[in-house]
């Protein structure tokens, strides 16, 4: 073999194996989110569309039960970027952790319902009785203390059993070990079909709260700023599918929530989209409800503005480099 084709045979093979060797791996983000629900969708749908991958990244999704397990993993580090309900971390921004802050937000208005037995017709009939949630303090715990107090009911006046999630809470009212449950769909819609009624319609209320938003800590944002920009930018794009092309959305969640029942699905659909933020705003109003709600506790909470808990750099950057316009068209 002449030297000149036996040096081409050396470069070629290099060329071959060279790109595996030196493959640069995806940015890792540590994520959690917080409830097997449809409002939690959008990491779903951006793993399942490859847009993740689109954006060189590598999210785990992981679940962690709302309330005190979640915030333990967002303090202490464990989470660099979390979906998850604002009442989780009002209250340590309230107590001086300014380092945690609001990136985006998901769903700005409850949806939930309160679900009983039979015999359990009216909110007046829930004094006394226990009523399930996923966690104290997490979104269900928030919409039953504020839709009961419409009702004259104070939260002394009922139990709040935490059951650790939709499927756990729709178990324990099956099994009797709860009264009432406050679940959202799909999960209130199968508590329907097993014979159970609403008490309470959550989406009649329309209470304004930042039920659903995308969270991070500044520490972190000063030091992996572009990549989280780039996580942002794959939520924008999921959230764009997640309104407009039903039938992926509906692959989404029967493989992420084990729900196989297209028309319940549809009817969940239709319910909880128009509670949804397709351009991941944050509504102002949503988080000074969080605070409104533990200043009675906790009167430093009358001093926070919501807009000092918000950092907004990538949705305005999204809004300014024309990235919004570009997914969604001018109109």
């Amino acid at each position: 073999m002449a030297l000149g084709q036996w040096l081409l045979s050396i470069l070629l093979t290099v060329l071959i194996f060279l790109p595996a060797s030196l493959t640069v791996a995806a940015d890792r983000i540590n994520f959690l989110y917080t409830a097997r629900v449809m409002s939690q969708a959008y990491p779903w749908i951006a793993q399942e569309a490859g847009l993740f991958k689109k954006y060189d990244l590598d999210v785990p999704l992981v679940f962690v039960t709302p309330g005190a397990p979640s915030a333990a993993a967002i303090l202490s580090g464990d989470s660099e970027v979390a979906q998850i309900g604002a009442a989780t971390i009002t209250r340590p921004y309230v107590l001086g952790n300014k380092d945690l802050v609001f990136i985006g937000g998901i769903k700005s208005l409850l949806t939930h319902s309160i679900i009983a037995k039979p015999d359990i017709k009216t909110p007046a009939q829930l004094k006394g009785k226990r009523i399930g949630v996923s966690r104290i303090g997490s979104n269900p715990h928030y919409f039953a203390v504020q839709a009961l107090r419409q009702f004259g009911i104070d939260s002394r006046e009922v139990s709040y059993i935490q059951a650790g999630g939709a499927p756990e809470t729709l178990a324990a009212l099956v099994a009797q070990g709860i009264d009432a449950a406050v679940l959202t769909v799909p999960t209130d819609a199968q508590a329907l079909r097993l014979g159970y009624h609403y008490v309470v319609y959550g989406p009649d209320l329309k209470i304004a709260y930042a039920a659903t938003t995308f969270v991070s800590r500044r520490s972190i944002l000063a030091k992996r700023g572009p990549v989280i920009g780039r996580f942002m930018r794959a939520m924008a794009e999921a959230a764009k599918i997640m309104h407009t092309d039903t039938n992926f959305t509906y692959k989404v969640m029967e493989k992420y929530l084990r729900v196989d029942d297209r028309k319940l699905l549809e009817a969940s659909y239709n319910v909880e989209i128009k509670a949804l933020e397709p351009r991941l705003a944050m509504k102002l109003e949503g988080l000074q409800s969080a605070l409104d709600e533990i200043a009675p506790t906790e009167p430093r909470a009358k001093a926070v503005k919501p807009q000092e808990m918000l950092d907004s750099r990538y949705l305005d950057e999204m809004e300014k480099s024309g990235f919004f316009e570009q997914i969604w068209g001018r109109k």
